[in-house]
């Protein structure tokens, strides 16, 4: 409902409103179409599958440890079962460790995203921003953007293909 009244008060606001001049774009489209963002993407889908393998056999492990240290739990001393148990314990703290480190919010999965997409994402808003300036548009969504909704779009503003040729790049080609 928020975005309707926003919507509403941008139209109606000011007698200039109606001279406003509104386009879109389908971001997922235009990085679609550049091979560098796939060779990236590509790159961090390889990275992440490498670690989160090490990360399934890092609780493997412990998970073995752990059945054997139930398995011989009876012919332990006091002294055995806690140094077992300790030994488990600290295993798990590192495996939840090295998963913080490769996945978490500061980690380097998204490290290495930041370094890979950015300047990407970079260039195809200075070419959205150049464009724009070049067609005086006002307003530039984004299509393919979970937080903008259209109800209804014209594709004669949809300035995605513009965008992919000011890359260097030719529409529907994927390379």
């Amino acid at each position: 409902m928020k975005k309707y009244l926003f919507v509403a008060f941008l139209l109606f606001s000011s007698a200039g409103a109606f001279a406003q001049k509104f386009a879109y774009v389908d971001s997922e489209y235009i990085l679609k179409q550049i091979p560098e963002y796939a060779a990236a993407q590509n790159t961090l889908d390889v990275a992440s599958k490498q670690w989160q393998q090490q990360v399934d056999q890092n609780f493997t492990d412990i998970d073995k440890m752990y059945k054997s240290y139930q398995a011989d739990r009876v012919l332990l001393t006091d002294d055995m079962r806690k140094r077992r148990e300790n030994e488990i314990i600290e295993k798990e703290k590192q495996a939840k460790e090295f998963q913080r480190e490769k996945f978490g919010p500061s980690g380097e999965l998204f490290q290495k995203r930041v370094e890979l997409l950015k300047p990407i994402q970079e260039r195809v808003s200075d070419a959205v921003k150049e464009i724009a300036k070049s067609k005086f548009l006002d307003f530039i969504f984004d299509k393919s953007s979970e937080s903008t909704m259209m109800i209804y779009a014209s594709t004669g503003y949809d300035l995605s293909k513009e965008v992919i040729v000011k890359l260097g790049y030719k529409p529907g080609t994927n390379n």
